[in-house]
Protein backbone atom coordinates (compact mmCIF):
# COMPACT_ATOMS: atom_id res chain seq x y z
CA UNK A 1 0.00 0.00 0.00
CA UNK A 2 3.10 2.35 1.01
CA UNK A 3 4.48 1.40 -2.31
CA UNK A 4 0.68 2.29 -4.26
CA UNK A 5 0.71 6.17 -2.15
CA UNK A 6 4.37 6.90 -3.03
CA UNK A 7 4.21 5.84 -6.82
CA UNK A 8 0.13 7.75 -6.55
CA UNK A 9 2.46 10.61 -5.22
CA UNK A 10 5.01 10.89 -7.99
CA UNK A 11 2.49 10.71 -10.98
CA UNK A 12 0.69 13.69 -9.42
CA UNK A 13 3.67 15.92 -9.37
CA UNK A 14 5.31 15.28 -12.83
CA UNK A 15 3.47 17.43 -14.85
CA UNK A 16 5.22 20.30 -12.82
CA UNK A 17 8.39 18.61 -14.53
CA UNK A 18 9.61 20.22 -17.49
CA UNK A 19 12.49 19.60 -19.97
CA UNK A 20 14.13 22.30 -21.34
CA UNK A 21 14.14 20.78 -24.67
CA UNK A 22 15.89 24.38 -26.51
CA UNK A 23 18.87 23.46 -24.41
CA UNK A 24 18.75 19.69 -25.41
CA UNK A 25 19.10 21.15 -29.18
CA UNK A 26 21.73 23.37 -29.00
CA UNK A 27 23.88 20.67 -26.99
CA UNK A 28 23.09 17.73 -28.93
CA UNK A 29 23.93 19.98 -32.18
CA UNK A 30 27.10 20.76 -30.68
CA UNK A 31 28.44 17.81 -29.86
CA UNK A 32 27.37 16.71 -33.11
CA UNK A 33 29.37 19.74 -34.39
CA UNK A 34 32.46 19.23 -37.15
CA UNK A 35 34.83 21.52 -34.60
CA UNK A 36 34.34 18.49 -31.87
CA UNK A 37 34.94 15.97 -35.10
CA UNK A 38 32.80 13.05 -34.09
CA UNK A 39 34.18 13.60 -30.17
CA UNK A 40 37.06 11.09 -30.89
CA UNK A 41 40.89 10.46 -31.28
CA UNK A 42 41.71 13.12 -33.74
CA UNK A 43 41.64 16.87 -34.31
CA UNK A 44 41.16 16.89 -30.75
CA UNK A 45 37.53 15.68 -30.88
CA UNK A 46 37.26 13.89 -28.07
CA UNK A 47 39.49 16.09 -25.38
CA UNK A 48 37.26 19.28 -26.98
CA UNK A 49 34.19 17.16 -25.84
CA UNK A 50 35.30 16.77 -22.45
CA UNK A 51 36.15 20.65 -22.10
CA UNK A 52 32.37 21.74 -23.87
CA UNK A 53 30.51 19.30 -21.17
CA UNK A 54 32.86 20.30 -17.93
CA UNK A 55 31.79 23.99 -19.43
CA UNK A 56 28.14 22.53 -19.13
CA UNK A 57 28.61 21.17 -15.43
CA UNK A 58 30.62 24.65 -14.37
CA UNK A 59 27.84 26.93 -16.20
CA UNK A 60 24.57 24.92 -13.82
CA UNK A 61 27.36 24.99 -10.49
CA UNK A 62 27.53 21.33 -10.21
CA UNK A 63 30.46 20.17 -7.86
CA UNK A 64 33.43 18.00 -9.15
CA UNK A 65 32.79 14.86 -7.48
CA UNK A 66 36.31 14.56 -6.05
CA UNK A 67 35.99 18.28 -4.90
CA UNK A 68 38.79 19.33 -7.21
CA UNK A 69 38.48 18.37 -10.55
CA UNK A 70 35.82 17.31 -12.82
CA UNK A 71 38.12 15.13 -15.14
CA UNK A 72 38.88 11.97 -14.51
CA UNK A 73 42.33 11.11 -16.38
CA UNK A 74 43.05 7.52 -18.24
CA UNK A 75 44.90 6.31 -20.72
CA UNK A 76 44.46 2.99 -23.71
CA UNK A 77 45.99 2.54 -27.15
CA UNK A 78 44.02 3.05 -30.11
CA UNK A 79 44.86 2.94 -34.05
CA UNK A 80 43.72 6.34 -35.80
CA UNK A 81 43.29 7.65 -39.44
CA UNK A 82 44.01 11.40 -39.22
CA UNK A 83 45.43 12.20 -43.28
CA UNK A 84 44.80 10.85 -46.28
CA UNK A 85 41.75 8.20 -46.87
CA UNK A 86 42.07 8.01 -50.70
CA UNK A 87 40.15 5.13 -53.01
CA UNK A 88 39.20 4.29 -56.82
CA UNK A 89 37.87 1.41 -57.43
CA UNK A 90 38.25 0.76 -61.74
CA UNK A 91 39.00 4.38 -61.57
CA UNK A 92 35.99 5.38 -60.17
CA UNK A 93 36.86 7.79 -56.67
CA UNK A 94 34.79 6.57 -53.98
CA UNK A 95 33.63 9.02 -50.76
CA UNK A 96 34.90 7.80 -47.70
CA UNK A 97 31.80 6.99 -44.81
CA UNK A 98 29.45 6.98 -47.87
CA UNK A 99 31.00 4.45 -50.24
CA UNK A 100 33.66 2.84 -48.21
CA UNK A 101 34.98 2.49 -44.76
CA UNK A 102 38.80 1.33 -43.79
CA UNK A 103 38.87 -1.41 -41.21
CA UNK A 104 39.68 0.10 -38.06
CA UNK A 105 42.74 -2.34 -37.43
CA UNK A 106 44.16 -1.51 -40.67
CA UNK A 107 47.45 -0.26 -41.32
CA UNK A 108 48.04 2.05 -43.73
CA UNK A 109 48.82 1.61 -47.63
CA UNK A 110 49.83 3.21 -50.43
CA UNK A 111 49.35 1.23 -53.84
CA UNK A 112 47.94 0.62 -57.11
CA UNK A 113 47.13 -2.66 -58.06
CA UNK A 114 44.31 -5.26 -59.84
CA UNK A 115 42.39 -7.11 -57.76
CA UNK A 116 42.00 -11.17 -57.47
CA UNK A 117 38.33 -12.20 -57.10
CA UNK A 118 37.85 -14.95 -53.92
CA UNK A 119 33.85 -15.09 -54.16
CA UNK A 120 31.02 -12.56 -55.03
CA UNK A 121 31.98 -10.13 -52.16
CA UNK A 122 35.81 -10.61 -51.64
CA UNK A 123 38.76 -9.13 -53.50
CA UNK A 124 42.27 -9.63 -52.63
CA UNK A 125 45.89 -7.58 -53.55
CA UNK A 126 47.83 -10.72 -51.88
CA UNK A 127 51.15 -8.20 -52.74
CA UNK A 128 49.83 -5.42 -50.60
CA UNK A 129 48.12 -7.23 -48.42
CA UNK A 130 44.65 -5.20 -49.50
CA UNK A 131 41.54 -7.50 -48.63
CA UNK A 132 37.83 -5.53 -50.33
CA UNK A 133 34.74 -6.48 -49.33
CA UNK A 134 31.49 -5.75 -50.80
CA UNK A 135 28.72 -4.65 -47.92
CA UNK A 136 25.14 -3.68 -48.48
CA UNK A 137 25.42 -1.38 -45.06
CA UNK A 138 28.67 0.10 -44.02
CA UNK A 139 29.39 0.45 -39.86
CA UNK A 140 32.51 1.86 -38.15
CA UNK A 141 33.94 1.08 -34.99
CA UNK A 142 37.17 1.59 -32.82
CA UNK A 143 40.67 -0.55 -32.45
CA UNK A 144 42.96 -0.56 -30.03
CA UNK A 145 45.74 -2.50 -32.25
CA UNK A 146 47.07 -2.74 -35.97
CA UNK A 147 46.94 -5.51 -37.88
CA UNK A 148 49.76 -6.01 -40.67
CA UNK A 149 47.50 -6.08 -43.35
CA UNK A 150 44.76 -3.48 -44.80
CA UNK A 151 40.60 -3.87 -44.85
CA UNK A 152 38.54 -2.16 -47.15
CA UNK A 153 34.66 -2.37 -46.90
CA UNK A 154 32.84 -1.30 -50.24
CA UNK A 155 29.16 -0.24 -50.46
CA UNK A 156 27.59 -2.14 -53.37
CA UNK A 157 25.46 0.31 -54.64
CA UNK A 158 28.43 2.66 -55.25
CA UNK A 159 29.59 0.25 -57.66
CA UNK A 160 28.58 -0.34 -61.16
CA UNK A 161 30.56 -3.20 -62.18
CA UNK A 162 33.22 -5.67 -60.23
CA UNK A 163 35.61 -4.59 -58.72
CA UNK A 164 39.02 -5.24 -60.78
CA UNK A 165 41.74 -2.73 -60.03
CA UNK A 166 42.28 -0.23 -57.10
CA UNK A 167 44.40 3.00 -56.15
CA UNK A 168 44.78 3.38 -52.43
CA UNK A 169 45.88 5.83 -50.04
CA UNK A 170 45.31 5.64 -46.54
CA UNK A 171 47.08 6.80 -43.96
CA UNK A 172 47.06 5.56 -40.20
CA UNK A 173 48.58 6.52 -36.83
CA UNK A 174 48.80 4.20 -33.99
CA UNK A 175 48.90 6.01 -30.51
CA UNK A 176 50.19 3.30 -27.54
CA UNK A 177 49.09 5.87 -24.97
CA UNK A 178 46.10 8.11 -25.97
CA UNK A 179 44.77 10.73 -23.04
CA UNK A 180 41.15 10.61 -22.47
CA UNK A 181 38.91 11.39 -19.15
CA UNK A 182 35.55 10.43 -17.81
CA UNK A 183 33.74 14.03 -16.80
CA UNK A 184 32.35 13.70 -12.89
CA UNK A 185 30.11 15.81 -11.11
CA UNK A 186 27.73 16.12 -8.07
CA UNK A 187 24.36 17.64 -6.63
CA UNK A 188 25.18 17.16 -2.90
CA UNK A 189 22.19 15.83 -1.03
CA UNK A 190 20.31 17.56 1.40
CA UNK A 191 20.19 15.46 4.04
CA UNK A 192 21.61 11.68 2.66
CA UNK A 193 24.64 13.01 0.93
CA UNK A 194 26.01 9.49 1.06
CA UNK A 195 23.73 8.02 -0.60
CA UNK A 196 24.19 8.10 -4.26
CA UNK A 197 22.05 7.97 -7.55
CA UNK A 198 24.42 7.83 -10.35
CA UNK A 199 22.90 9.01 -14.01
CA UNK A 200 25.79 8.09 -16.43
CA UNK A 201 26.49 8.35 -20.73
CA UNK A 202 29.20 7.71 -22.59
CA UNK A 203 30.12 10.98 -24.46
CA UNK A 204 32.75 9.64 -26.93
CA UNK A 205 32.18 7.96 -30.96
CA UNK A 206 34.26 7.11 -32.96
CA UNK A 207 35.73 10.52 -34.40
CA UNK A 208 37.03 10.97 -37.84
CA UNK A 209 38.03 8.48 -41.04
CA UNK A 210 40.66 10.96 -42.66
CA UNK A 211 40.75 14.36 -42.87
CA UNK A 212 37.20 15.41 -44.55
CA UNK A 213 35.31 12.76 -43.00
CA UNK A 214 34.06 12.45 -39.55
CA UNK A 215 31.21 10.57 -37.75
CA UNK A 216 28.48 12.56 -35.57
CA UNK A 217 27.01 10.46 -33.52
CA UNK A 218 23.69 12.24 -32.48
CA UNK A 219 21.93 8.94 -31.54
CA UNK A 220 25.19 7.37 -30.43
CA UNK A 221 25.37 8.91 -27.93
CA UNK A 222 24.98 12.75 -28.25
CA UNK A 223 21.08 11.66 -27.37
CA UNK A 224 22.19 10.31 -23.88
CA UNK A 225 24.81 13.35 -22.94
CA UNK A 226 22.59 16.06 -23.62
CA UNK A 227 19.53 14.14 -21.92
CA UNK A 228 22.05 13.61 -18.76
CA UNK A 229 23.38 17.30 -18.92
CA UNK A 230 18.94 18.19 -19.20
CA UNK A 231 18.74 16.17 -15.95
CA UNK A 232 22.05 18.25 -14.51
CA UNK A 233 20.74 21.12 -15.12
CA UNK A 234 17.07 20.17 -13.43
CA UNK A 235 18.96 18.77 -10.44
CA UNK A 236 21.37 21.72 -9.70
CA UNK A 237 18.06 24.31 -9.73
CA UNK A 238 16.19 21.42 -7.51
CA UNK A 239 18.50 19.90 -4.85
CA UNK A 240 17.17 16.43 -3.83
CA UNK A 241 17.78 14.67 -0.39
CA UNK A 242 20.26 12.07 -2.34
CA UNK A 243 22.94 13.56 -3.67
CA UNK A 244 22.84 13.14 -7.47
CA UNK A 245 26.09 12.05 -9.44
CA UNK A 246 26.90 12.35 -13.38
CA UNK A 247 29.67 11.10 -15.42
CA UNK A 248 30.22 11.22 -18.99
CA UNK A 249 32.78 8.48 -19.73
CA UNK A 250 34.92 8.50 -22.37
CA UNK A 251 36.56 5.32 -24.03
CA UNK A 252 32.98 3.61 -24.65
CA UNK A 253 33.29 2.63 -28.24
CA UNK A 254 37.09 1.52 -27.64
CA UNK A 255 35.53 -1.29 -25.18
CA UNK A 256 33.38 0.37 -22.35
CA UNK A 257 36.93 1.57 -20.77
CA UNK A 258 36.00 4.39 -19.21
CA UNK A 259 33.60 2.56 -16.93
CA UNK A 260 35.86 0.23 -16.07
CA UNK A 261 38.34 2.12 -15.08
CA UNK A 262 36.00 4.26 -12.93
CA UNK A 263 35.03 0.92 -11.39
CA UNK A 264 38.79 0.28 -10.49
CA UNK A 265 38.98 3.85 -9.77
CA UNK A 266 36.24 4.78 -8.01
CA UNK A 267 35.98 8.62 -6.80
CA UNK A 268 32.60 8.07 -4.49
CA UNK A 269 32.56 4.54 -3.18
CA UNK A 270 30.68 1.89 -5.11
CA UNK A 271 28.46 0.81 -1.69
CA UNK A 272 27.03 4.20 -1.83
CA UNK A 273 25.46 3.85 -4.97
CA UNK A 274 21.73 3.20 -4.50
CA UNK A 275 21.06 2.80 -8.34
CA UNK A 276 22.59 4.01 -11.14
CA UNK A 277 20.72 4.73 -14.71
CA UNK A 278 22.96 4.27 -17.95
CA UNK A 279 21.27 6.21 -21.07
CA UNK A 280 22.73 5.29 -24.61
CA UNK A 281 21.02 6.08 -28.26
CA UNK A 282 17.94 7.76 -26.19
CA UNK A 283 16.92 10.08 -29.57
CA UNK A 284 14.10 7.95 -30.80
CA UNK A 285 11.26 5.98 -28.88
CA UNK A 286 8.36 5.95 -31.16
CA UNK A 287 8.26 2.02 -29.79
CA UNK A 288 9.32 2.04 -27.00
CA UNK A 289 12.20 1.54 -24.52
CA UNK A 290 14.62 -1.44 -23.47
CA UNK A 291 16.16 -1.87 -19.94
CA UNK A 292 18.97 -4.02 -19.68
CA UNK A 293 18.90 -5.36 -15.94
CA UNK A 294 15.49 -5.58 -15.74
CA UNK A 295 15.28 -9.34 -14.75
CA UNK A 296 18.26 -8.80 -12.27
CA UNK A 297 16.35 -5.67 -10.62
CA UNK A 298 12.79 -6.71 -10.73
CA UNK A 299 11.30 -4.56 -7.89
CA UNK A 300 12.66 -1.47 -9.33
CA UNK A 301 12.02 -2.69 -13.09
CA UNK A 302 8.29 -2.70 -11.80
CA UNK A 303 8.40 0.40 -10.13
CA UNK A 304 9.55 2.20 -13.34
CA UNK A 305 7.12 0.40 -15.46
CA UNK A 306 4.09 1.54 -13.41
CA UNK A 307 4.86 5.22 -13.36
CA UNK A 308 6.06 4.53 -17.10
CA UNK A 309 2.54 3.03 -17.43
CA UNK A 310 0.08 5.20 -15.44
CA UNK A 311 1.74 8.50 -16.58
CA UNK A 312 1.70 6.97 -19.91
CA UNK A 313 4.99 8.10 -20.96
CA UNK A 314 6.10 5.57 -22.98
CA UNK A 315 4.17 2.84 -25.10
CA UNK A 316 6.29 0.50 -23.57
CA UNK A 317 9.33 -0.48 -21.44
CA UNK A 318 10.55 -4.06 -22.61
CA UNK A 319 12.61 -5.95 -19.75
CA UNK A 320 16.16 -7.66 -20.98
CA UNK A 321 18.17 -9.62 -18.77
CA UNK A 322 21.99 -9.12 -17.96
CA UNK A 323 24.54 -7.73 -20.91
CA UNK A 324 27.87 -6.17 -21.62
CA UNK A 325 26.54 -3.88 -24.39
CA UNK A 326 27.23 -0.15 -22.05
CA UNK A 327 28.85 1.41 -19.18
CA UNK A 328 26.34 0.06 -17.01
CA UNK A 329 28.23 -3.18 -16.91
CA UNK A 330 31.29 -2.98 -14.79
CA UNK A 331 29.07 -1.22 -11.91
CA UNK A 332 26.78 -4.27 -12.25
CA UNK A 333 30.24 -6.62 -11.74
CA UNK A 334 30.94 -4.94 -8.69
CA UNK A 335 27.71 -5.35 -7.07
CA UNK A 336 25.85 -1.86 -7.99
CA UNK A 337 22.42 -2.01 -9.08
CA UNK A 338 22.49 -0.46 -12.49
CA UNK A 339 19.92 -0.35 -15.65
CA UNK A 340 21.06 0.70 -19.17
CA UNK A 341 18.52 2.25 -21.12
CA UNK A 342 18.15 2.91 -24.74
CA UNK A 343 15.01 3.66 -27.03
CA UNK A 344 13.74 2.33 -30.22
CA UNK A 345 11.70 2.69 -33.55
CA UNK A 346 12.46 5.94 -35.85
CA UNK A 347 16.16 6.24 -37.51
CA UNK A 348 18.43 3.18 -38.25
CA UNK A 349 21.59 5.16 -38.43
CA UNK A 350 24.35 3.38 -36.27
CA UNK A 351 28.02 3.55 -36.13
CA UNK A 352 27.90 5.22 -40.09
CA UNK A 353 27.73 9.36 -41.15
CA UNK A 354 24.12 9.16 -41.57
CA UNK A 355 23.66 9.53 -37.52
CA UNK A 356 23.16 13.14 -37.67
CA UNK A 357 21.10 14.89 -35.10
CA UNK A 358 18.41 16.37 -37.72
CA UNK A 359 16.85 12.75 -38.16
CA UNK A 360 16.26 12.53 -34.39
CA UNK A 361 12.85 13.82 -33.22
CA UNK A 362 12.67 14.45 -29.86
CA UNK A 363 9.40 13.15 -29.87
CA UNK A 364 9.74 11.49 -26.47
CA UNK A 365 12.66 13.11 -24.67
CA UNK A 366 9.80 15.40 -22.83
CA UNK A 367 7.97 12.01 -21.27
CA UNK A 368 11.58 10.07 -21.07
CA UNK A 369 12.86 12.97 -18.55
CA UNK A 370 9.57 12.66 -16.47
CA UNK A 371 10.19 8.95 -16.19
CA UNK A 372 13.58 9.48 -14.46
CA UNK A 373 12.57 12.30 -12.07
CA UNK A 374 9.57 9.51 -11.02
CA UNK A 375 11.90 6.72 -11.10
CA UNK A 376 14.58 8.87 -9.04
CA UNK A 377 12.11 10.12 -6.13
CA UNK A 378 10.72 6.49 -5.60
CA UNK A 379 14.48 5.38 -5.30
CA UNK A 380 15.09 7.86 -2.65
CA UNK A 381 11.43 7.01 -1.28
Amino acid sequence: MRKVLIISLLLTSLACYAQDINYTQKTLNTLTSKELWGRGYTKNGMSKAADFIESQFKSFDLQPMDGKDYKQRFMFSVNTFPGQMDLSINGKKLIPGKDFIVGQASVGIIAKSNLEQKDSVTFLDAKNRIVVVLQDKLTWSVAQKVNDYTEIFIKKSSLSETPKSLAVNIENQFIPDFAASNICAIVQGATKPDSVIMITAHYDHLGGMGKDTYFPGANDNGSGVSFLLSLAKYYAANPQKYTIAFICFAGEEAGILGSKYFTENPIVPLKNIRFLINVDMVGTGETGATVVNATQYAKEFAALNQINNEGKLLVKINPRGKAANSDHYFFTEKGVPAFFLYTQGGVAAYHDVFDKPETLPFTVYENLFKLFVGFNKYLMN
